[in-house]
């Protein structure tokens, strides 16, 4: 981990030394659910959804247990999956509509440095067409999906982006509907955006046999998000299979659905690398943005969407952080085995260059996981830091197995032993003063101020009543 003074990161370029290709540069495929939940697979101990696809990637590959994302929320997340910062650093904080710049160097521009094609087919969140943040600014060849975040919240919107292209689809929000980015609840429903996002990624891979090329594939559909413009009515799907028949309400069949679909669509998009001969040079990830929402109607208490774990989406507790998180690179990573490696989003960038032979990346947050995915021992992170603007001024720093968060600046620090108490029910702060002054400095050092995130500690007051486990509710 790097912690840099503000003059640093205004002035420091970050440099890339692409070094010559190794004669294995593996294929990487990138997949990012949107709102999954730690508990909602079987392999991280769901019990009524079913996920026999990613199930099966389990134990064809790694699953770390202690994987986190960039955020509790969608776009600061994906902003330090891509730019290999965490949220201290990184250009893109929170939810507004902030795009990356020039010299938000990515891992697709890395990658493509190395030689690489590179693709996203889905959400990016990172800048609008005709920002700097735009996909074909930010070393992505191609691109087919939505470009804002709010947008992506209708699955059924009535247009996408192909490059610059904008594609009109069959569906049609109601006459009248005032909209900023398309979102909204469409009345005529005929081209699920997911399903079209899947075609794409299996045509991609198609094309990919003859290429010659190793390839960068950023697979990033919306699923299981819901559709908020929808409210209580947000969960919705083609169909409720292979749960219609289940005594439960409406919403969770929907939710169960989503997740359901997700996995059948991993399933394609895995069929596509074994039929093109692609399948053993390609590394695949999957996981998830950050933890489970409670919107659409949905409840995560109903399927335990966090697990063991403490809070959801927009919280700084594990449940809104740890996610899913499996690798698999056959005669690489072993099969079926799991690991307690501590790992966060801003570890890809420096570990997809290792791989590709840009073995030197400087000014990132992140390191390279390589000997981890290896099964060699690894050095781990000083510390992993993480901060929310959307309801105040919430920070969170895992060191060890330590776990601080405070809700404010000179608020109290609540201090959490995660080997013990991985479900944070106990504040143990009181007890252990000294671990509290020993990472109470990196609240104030691991970050530097944003002009676009500034921090306004009295916007919103702090929901309470986040207990422990997936029944987590906010009050």
């Amino acid at each position: 981990m790097i912690v840099r003074p503000l003059m640093f990161i205004a002035l420091a370029l970050v440099t890339v030394v692409t070094l010559a290709a190794p004669p294995d540069q593996p294929n990487i495929v990138f997949i990012l659910a949107d709102d999954l939940g730690y508990g909602d697979l079987g392999c991280y101990g769901q019990k009524k959804i079913r996920t026999p696809v990613l199930d099966k990637l389990a134990g064809e590959g790694l699953r770390f247990r202690d994987a986190y994302a960039g955020a509790t929320v969608c776009a600061p997340s994906r902003c330090s999956l891509m730019t290999g910062l965490h949220g201290g650093h990184a250009r893109i904080r929170g939810n507004k509509d902030v795009p990356l710049r020039a010299q938000d160097l990515t891992v697709a521009e890395v990658l493509k440095s190395a030689g690489y094609e590179t693709a996203l087919i889905g959400k990016w969140g990172l800048g609008e067409q005709g920002s700097g943040g735009e996909p074909s600014k930010k070393g992505f060849d191609y691109f087919f999906g939505f470009t804002n975040q709010t947008h992506a919240h209708n699955s059924w919107p009535e247009y996408l982006w192909r490059n610059a292209e904008r594609v009109t689809l069959g569906n049609k929000l109601p006459a009248g509907a005032v909209t900023k980015h398309g979102e909204g609840v469409s009345e005529v429903k005929k081209e699920f955006a997911n399903d079209l996002f899947v075609e794409d990624a299996v045509k991609y891979l198609g094309r990919r046999k003859q290429a010659g090329k190793p390839f960068f594939l950023y697979f990033s559909p919306t699923a299981p998000h819901a559709n908020n413009e929808g409210k209580q009515n947000g969960m919705e799907v083609t169909t409720d299979a292979p749960y219609t028949g289940e005594a439960w309400p409406q919403n969770e069949r929907n939710k169960a659905a989503l997740v359901t679909w997700l996995d059948s669509a991993v399933g394609k998009v895995l069929a596509a690398l074994k039929e093109n001969g692609l399948e053993e040079n390609t590394l695949v990830v999957f996981t998830s943005d950050n933890g489970p929402h409670k919107e659409g109607g949905s409840d995560p208490a109903f399927f335990n969407a966090s697990g063991p774990l403490r809070g959801i989406k927009r919280a700084l507790y594990e449940g809104g952080i740890r996610v899913p998180y499996i690798v698999r690179w056959p005669g690489k990573v072993a099969a079926g085995k799991e690991t307690g490696f501590v790992t966060a989003f801003w570890d890809f960038l420096p570990t997809a260059a290792e791989l590709a032979g840009a073995k030197k990346v400087d000014g990132m947050d992140g390191q390279s996981i390589v000997p981890t995915l290896l099964g060699k021992s690894q050095e781990p992170p000083a510390y992993l830091y993480f901060e929310f603007h959307e309801r105040g001024f919430d920070q969170a720093i895992r060191q060890g197995d330590w776990k601080a968060v405070r809700h404010g600046r000179g608020t109290p620090i609540e201090l959490y032993n995660l080997r013990e108490d991985v479900g944070e029910t106990k504040d143990v702060a009181g007890a252990h003063g000294e671990i509290v002054r020993r990472i109470e400095p990196l609240f104030t050092s691991a970050r530097v101020d944003s002009a676009e995130f500034p921090v306004n500690e009295n916007k919103r007051p702090r929901k309470q009543g986040e207990g422990a486990g997936g029944g987590v509710r906010e009050k």
